[in-house]
């Protein structure tokens, strides 16, 4: 059924609310509150286009996923909806901040300090403001890279060093890295391939992705951008407030082929991001209903707050495999994960995401080693995420007990501009190079020989609790 572009536009509010994706017309009246994206970011759309706000952050495949087969009107021509979105203005808030002449070529960038600033200068506002931002005053956020500011490497010399071995294994995979992709969520807004592309850049440089609950793209089609059957890919999972959702996902994990679950508990509310508040306030300031909600707090808004410790037992009945617990931030919450036999723990504070001045993950490691040592060398094995940026962040991290190391925003902004695989893989082979020349600094030919006494944690370790109740 051709539907015209008149058509469409009657169906413009909560009543009734028609959009056009790709010049299919769907009804989403009856979608709106159970959209996870929250009403209004569709309700934005009502009656126009939403190609553009739609592929941003979504594949196709979820169409099907998510609406009835009634949902579907008929279709219209695009080009009639393309000249209307001209006359009334773009409801899309994906635009870039500014015109370039293009990208700096990727041989160019030296550090991943260089791929952040590449995409504060090329994502779109709203991508730049939810991917970057940290919860209130950012003191989270900061300090997690300064953790690693205050450990010094102490190296030693004259040791003969012909080679390194930077292999390691997370959770019975090799990997050529102790790096993993930390789970991210809407790469889409990153690069259009998204997590796919993070998925074929971690197949061709050994390392291990862990996919965001709120992935852009499905589960399925990001198992078929590996570049190997046995490629390491982990499930993240928050969990629902409606818990046969999360059943339905961790089913679907499983069946897919994911090869363990990380539930995060570490953000039972969404944190106060105010960068990513303040653009959306901007983008609805004519809307007198706008709650200044940004994308974290909408993607978030059907997050659990409501589980405790027998949330495990619930998730063995789903599945055998192993089970991560990512959001540790005290020993006290380590040691109880150890007693209740998961797999392992990531300590992170959610990349300073959710409570401002939670103490940062690599001082929690610090906490365990003087606490409760027995963990670090337990089966049960220590991830650290957060702030980390250099090689010598990497070492250090495993000098002190972790197994390996998770890098999130890195991941993204090595996406953006139009880099997508390529400038991941860029990316890695930088951190791989200040990885292996740091080894030889210090004298270490695997990572095994990574140890305490190659670094000085004094300065770090002013700021420990001074005692706690186990």
């Amino acid at each position: 059924m051709t539907i015209t572009r008149a058509d469409i536009e009657k169906h413009n509010s909560r009543k009734s609310c028609w959009v056009a994706i790709h010049g299919a017309v769907y009804d989403v009246t009856d979608f709106l509150d159970s959209h996870p994206g929250g009403a209004k970011v569709i309700l934005r759309c009502a009656g126009k286009d939403a190609t553009d706000d739609f592929d941003s952050v979504h594949s196709p495949e979820i169409l099907t996923e998510a609406l009835p087969g009634s949902a579907l009107k008929g279709q219209v021509d695009p080009t009639e909806l393309k000249f209307s979105n001209e006359i009334q203005g773009s409801s899309s808030e994906t635009e870039t901040k500014k015109e370039h002449n293009g990208p700096p070529p990727l041989n160019t960038l030296i550090n991943l300090h260089d791929f952040e600033q590449v995409a504060q200068d090329y994502l779109p506002a709203n991508a730049w403001a939810y991917y970057s931002s940290g919860a209130d005053d950012e003191i989270s956020k900061r300090n997690n890279a300064k953790a690693y500011q205050k450990v010094s490497l102490r190296p030693r010399i004259l040791r003969k060093i012909l080679s390194v071995d930077t292999t390691t294994s997370i959770l019975g995979h090799s990997v050529s890295l102790p790096v993993y992709i930390s789970p991210v969520g809407i790469a889409k807004l990153a690069h259009p391939d998204g997590e796919c592309a993070l998925a074929a850049a971690a197949g061709k440089e050994g390392i291990a992705q862990v996919l965001a609950n709120g992935a852009s793209m499905p589960i399925e089609r990001v198992m078929g951008a590996r570049t190997s059957s046995d490629q390491p890919l982990f499930a993240q999972l928050y969990v629902n407030r409606d818990i046969n959702k999360s059943v339905e996902t961790v089913r679907r994990a499983v069946k897919a082929g994911a090869q363990s679950i990380w539930i995060t508990v570490d953000s039972p509310v969404v944190g106060k991001r105010e960068m990513d508040e303040r653009l959306n306030l901007s983008v609805t300031a004519q809307d007198s209903d706008a709650q200044g909600q940004g994308v974290a707090k909408i993607m978030a808004s059907s997050i659990s707050p409501f589980i405790d410790w027998s949330i495990l037992t619930w998730l063995r009945e789903l599945t055998e495999l192993p089970v991560v617990i990512k959001g540790i931030q005290c020993v006290e919450d380590a040691v109880l994960a150890y007693e209740h036999g998961v797999q392992g723990i990531v300590l992170s504070n959610h990349g300073g995401r959710s409570q401002d001045t939670a103490q940062s993950p690599l001082l929690t490691l610090l906490e365990i080693r003087k606490f409760a040592p027995y963990l670090i060398k337990s089966k049960m094995q220590i991830f650290v995420d957060g702030g980390i940026r250099r090689g010598t962040d990497v070492l250090k991290a495993i000098a002190l007990g972790a197994t390996a190391v998770g890098l999130g925003r890195p991941f993204l902004f090595s996406l953006s501009a139009g880099y997508g695989e390529k400038g991941v893989r860029r990316m890695l082979e930088i951190l791989r190079h200040e990885i292996e020349s740091n080894m030889v600094f210090l004298g270490a030919t695997s990572l095994d020989e990574l140890c305490p006494e190659m670094v000085n944690a004094g300065r770090l370790e002013r700021d420990l609790v001074g005692s706690v109740k186990l």
